[in-house]
């Protein structure tokens, strides 16, 4: 469980937190295996017997006071008795973990029956559509035989197709058999039949380990609906129906199917949902002539207009699955508008990822499906934070189900080691943290969740594990701006402003979102330069040239003007009138949302690297302008951009040096090291200057663009930006 704040001592007061301009938060990624700084839990069972405050219901940890028979509470200052049982079990520290440490993930018992009731085999379900393309169904063949290989044996697999009927295969006999169950067109409609009529359900879910060759056989006979033979009795009806995109239904229907096993088969069912284009058929459909020329004669914002979901049909289909234990991830590949803002939810919500592809060329589907389901996962999660009295959190951010009955509970039906969530703080107070006392302040992170054990020698079965892991925190408190300042972390400073610009572009548009961002630079800027003293009296200069817009006396505030830029340049908040594609800002708002904070720095400002030659590294870190490969004079230069790295050789490199780089060399390691560690799978591009177009190199060179979003108008891009913000600044004081 990694937990970063914004800043390491927390602002003193009201007034402290206000004029200093720095959010206040923590981003936490509760299923990492170590903490932010490596250290692993203090692992052990009894995760019911520690003790919980009377007042607050914060767990006993090692900040508490305790005493022979009570202790007293490190977040509320509640002194509480101690149990008979309890202070035998502390007369020996060394047995309870939550002595020994205050990071520790401890085994909740199950009861008898209960555990009986707690085997079940992970279930996953492939959802196919149809009416597609040959190359989509090729890409989705690929990505569903690399997820058979990642699958442990003793998972049930189920194979379903959808068009203008939903198709279920039984694969478990010596032939695959379909059977296909029509889905009304009208929006309102239901299925003629029950799908355990159709299909019991334990017909169509195959153990992956007896079927795997089955199911590649019934993959082999997928054919997208433009492709089927429309003759026969059926012929006007079927031509009538090709091409419907009857996806609402059909996930509908599946979550349904499957929820009726939801505790007793299965804990967790995963649908992995391939989309080729919007829904068109059915409930669920979606209108997409909301995307094109109307704008220019309806005058509407389309920045604000495509953002917002157009139905609350996904909203609605993803608490029930939440509600029958399935997760879904949406996989669209298409360049199509497919509305991916209403469809969203249903994969965000429930706990699943949403991929976007916009070709079947140079997809990492294949690698993104194996890497996502051979890394660990935790499901049905709880997760509460909780802070002492002095202040508490306001907003929290992230891919959960917030609890509809206790305020600041969150549910994630499914966690990887990757998933990271954020909240912002408020005080609870006039006077916030006293000077007066020692008590410092404290945040404690429960998170309960549910692991899948395989089968050992022992057990033949599957066998479920719920763990209760809890982190209890103190931190400083600044006694002055310097000290405030001093103890920012830019990089989780940075995931709380893409959170909140998010939100704000949802609701009121990307034009808001860009100039909160823009504001809160000023302010910052403002306020810091008043801390250091060049105070308004000596501004002066109408010209600004006397303020200090690079943070020049403080490092920790010094990334921040960059990354601001950075982020106004990236497509998550670039026009829609400069080609960004309504799908992709929604694709990169879920992408960005679930990042840890490092990660999502490197998206956000790319890493550029030099090397003199494919061994030896030159400049470790370089600004991302075309001066800084200029002055380099280095040959080659590697970028990772997160979802994407480039190596790309200078128009000036030595010919006898080795293209591309060899597998051996420096440079190669560093880019599997790379790959390895990644959330998701990045595409590698090799470019050759002066030979091979380079504009996909030059895109990411972005201190060179004006961020006003004019392209390269102005070779000045970076250095515009802070002049504007000066100026800014300037008229902010006054």
């Amino acid at each position: 469980m990694a937990v970063r704040a914004t800043v390491i001592r927390f602002p003193s007061d009201p007034d402290a937190q206000d004029s200093s301009a720095v959010p206040w938060g923590v981003t936490v990624t509760p299923f990492a295996s170590k903490d932010e700084n490596g250290n692993s839990p203090v692992y052990g069972s009894g995760g019911d017997l520690i003790p919980r405050c009377e007042n607050c219901w914060a767990y006993y940890n090692t900040y508490c006071d305790q005493d022979q028979w009570a202790w007293t509470c490190s977040l509320c200052g509640t002194l509480n008795g101690l149990s008979s049982e309890t202070i035998s079990r502390y007369s020996r520290p060394e047995s309870a973990p939550e002595n020994m440490s205050s990071f520790i993930d401890l085994e909740m018992p199950l009861e008898a029956s209960e555990e009986e009731d707690m085997q079940a085999r992970p279930v996953y379900v492939a959802a196919i559509d149809l009416a597609s393309s040959d190359e989509f169904l090729e890409l989705t063949k690929s990505a569903l035989l690399a997820a058979l290989e990642a699958l442990a044996p003793g998972s049930l697999f189920g194979l379903a197709t959808f068009s203008h009927k939903l198709g279920l295969y039984d694969v478990q006999g010596p032939i695959p058999v379909v059977k296909n169950v029509f889905l009304p067109a009208d929006s309102d409609g239901t299925l003629p039949i029950e799908l355990e009529d159709a299909m019991p359900l334990f017909s169509f879910l195959a153990p992956v380990e007896t079927c795997k060759d089955r199911i590649a056989s019934a993959l082999e006979t997928l054919r997208p609906t433009s492709s089927w033979d429309s003759t026969g009795g059926g012929q006007g009806l079927d031509r009538i129906l090709l091409g419907g995109r009857g996806f609402g239904l059909a996930m509908e229907t599946l979550i349904s199917y499957l929820g009726s096993e939801h505790g007793n088969t299965f804990a967790l069912a995963r649908i992995f949902a391939f989309l080729s284009g919007p829904p068109d058929y059915g409930p669920g459909q979606l209108d997409t002539r909301r995307y094109g020329e109307q704008y220019a004669s309806k005058g509407e914002d389309a920045e604000l207009a495509l953002l917002p979901e157009q139905t609350p049909f996904y909203k609605d289909l993803a608490a029930v699955a939440v509600q029958a234990g399935v997760c879904i991830d949406i996989l669209a590949v298409t360049n199509e508008y497919t509305d991916l803002a209403s469809l969203k939810f249903l994969s965000i919500d429930s706990g699943g990822s949403l991929f976007l592809y916009p070709n079947t060329d140079d997809s990492t589907l294949p690698q993104d499906m194996y890497r996502m389901l051979t890394r660990p996962y935790a499901f049905n999660c709880i997760m509460r934070l909780r802070t002492s009295t002095e202040f508490k959190h306001g907003n929290s951010y992230g891919h959960f189900f917030p609890d509809p009955q206790y305020e600041n509970v969150q549910h994630v039906i499914c966690c990887d080691s990757y998933a990271t969530y954020a909240y912002d703080f408020d005080f609870a107070n006039n006077y916030g943290f006293s000077r007066h006392t020692a008590e410092l302040p404290m945040l404690q992170l429960a998170f309960q969740y549910t692991v899948i054990v395989p089968p050992t020698e022992t057990n033949s079965k599957y066998t479920l594990k719920r763990r209760l892991r809890i982190r209890t925190m103190q931190f400083g408190v600044a006694h002055n701006f310097n000290e405030l300042y001093d103890s920012v972390d830019p990089e989780v400073v940075l995931s709380i402003l893409v959170h909140k610009v998010i939100l704000a572009s949802s609701s009121e548009g990307v034009r808001e979102g860009r100039m909160l961002l823009h504001d809160w630079l000023v302010i910052l800027t403002a306020q810091y330069n008043e801390v250091i003293k060049t105070g308004v009296t000596e501004y002066g200069s109408s010209s600004g040239s006397l303020i200090d817009v690079t943070f020049s006396q403080c490092p920790q505030l010094q990334a921040l003007p960059r990354l601001v830029f950075a982020l106004l340049r990236n497509p998550l908040l670039r026009f829609h009138e400069e080609g960004i594609h309504p799908d992709y800002r929604i694709y990169l708002q879920c992408l960005f949302s679930g990042l840890e904070a490092s990660s999502l720095h490197r998206a956000i400002y790319p890493l550029l690297t030099s090397y003199a030659t494919p061994d030896k590294l030159a400049y470790p870190r370089h600004s991302l302008s075309r001066a800084a490969l200029l002055t380099s004079e280095s040959p080659i230069f590697f970028l990772d951009a997160f979802t994407t790295l480039i190596v790309f050789y200078s128009s000036t490199a030595d010919p006898t040096l080795p293209y591309p780089p060899p597998h051996d060399c420096l440079l190669r390691r560093e880019i599997n090291k790379v790959k390895q560690e990644r959330s998701m799978t990045p595409r590698l591009v090799f470019i050759r200057g002066g030979q091979e177009d380079a504009s996909v190199f030059e895109n990411y060179l972005i201190e060179e663009q004006d961020v006003d979003g004019s392209g390269f108008s102005s070779v000045m891009g970076f250095v515009s930006f802070l002049e504007e913000i000066s100026q800014s600044v300037l008229e902010y004081i006054k």
